[in-house]
């Protein structure tokens, strides 16, 4: 019933842009967690940034602070990943997901915290 789609990935040049868009249906409570990951085949699944349709709150890995940033259009459940100075090591699948709120403390950025899974999108930056 819930689904996640992501687009705008691509192939681009190291040091170039993008922004990823990942939409919601199926899903209409006020109040929720949406993050990006981003996984290379053979390796564990990353947590890329989170923020909260609250919008009090935003999250980063290191590797992608100050140079990606997450926002969220809580009307439209819409989530945005703008991805500026792209490197060879951004290259991945990158995922949406989405936490229903619920009690209890929990880690932003850990896979296994998310309800719902988008199918991904491809994200290819070269030398």
């Amino acid at each position: 019933q819930v689904q996640l789609v992501e687009s705008g990935g691509g192939s681009v040049q190291a040091g170039g842009s993008l922004r990823l868009s990942c939409t919601v249906s199926g899903f209409t409570d006020t109040s929720y967690y949406m993050a990006w990951f981003r996984q290379v085949p053979g390796k564990q699944r990353e947590g890329v940034a989170t923020c909260y349709s609250g919008g009090h709150s935003t999250y980063y890995a290191d590797s992608v602070k100050g140079r990606f940033t997450i926002s969220l259009d809580n009307a439209n459940h819409v989530m945005y990943l703008q991805m500026n100075t792209l490197e060879p090591e951004d290259s991945a699948t990158y995922y949406c997901a989405l936490r229903r709120w619920r009690t209890g403390s929990w880690v932003r950025l850990a896979e296994y915290e998310y309800d719902y899974w988008g199918q991904g999108t491809q994200v290819t930056v070269s030398s």
